[in-house]
């Protein structure tokens, strides 16, 4: 099977179903932002994580891929599977609270910086973020299954709590951003 079929030459793609859309649709412009913030974070993966973070962030992997697959399935089209369950929300609340309890409490805004690792999960998170921002403009004129906008929030919830540990296990500090009064170089 070639990897070009050609299909897309003239500015549109297939939605699951075979229904197809322009490349700029919405639908599109929203899963291919989850495709993106799922690249991010296996780049953030790449960078030798500490086991725990890297065992999540394995499965929130598999679940946007799930999250860009509902995604792709426009109303009327029957899906194979839920894409994202209550207990898929749960469970990113569930680590980002195991983690919270072991970090400092946050007196101050943070810069996304520090060791390589959490500069990697900060872009994830902000990644993640315009995922979520397409999936909620999708929603103002589509029907859009809400668990999925909850669960990209707590995704990047999750992203940041995992940047400042990442941090952590690094033994460099959280960088806190000090406003106009911070030094220049």
């Amino acid at each position: 099977m070639k990897i070009y079929t050609k299909t897309g030459d003239d500015g549109t793609t297939g939605l699951y179903g075979g229904a197809r859309v322009s490349k700029a649709d919405p639908r599109v412009e929203a899963y291919g932002d989850v495709d993106e913030a799922n690249a991010v974070v296996g780049l953030a993966r790449a960078a030798g994580l500490p086991p725990a973070i890297e065992a999540v962030l394995a499965r929130a992997q598999a679940t946007l891929f799930q999250v860009g697959g509902a995604l792709a399935t426009p109303p009327g089209t029957a899906a194979t599977a839920p894409a994202v369950l209550e207990s898929d929300v749960e469970e990113l609340e569930r680590a980002i609270d195991a983690l919270e309890a072991d970090l400092p409490p946050l007196r101050t805004f943070v810069l996304p910086a520090g060791s390589e690792a959490s500069a990697r999960l900060h872009l994830a998170r902000t990644v993640c973020r315009r995922a979520e921002r397409s999936v909620v403009h999708l929603a103002g004129s589509s029907a859009v299954d809400p668990i999925l906008i909850r669960w990209l929030n707590r995704l990047s919830d999750l992203l940041f709590v995992h940047a400042r540990e990442a941090n952590r296990a690094a033994g460099v500090p959280d960088v806190p951003w000090l406003g106009r009064s911070a030094p220049t170089r």
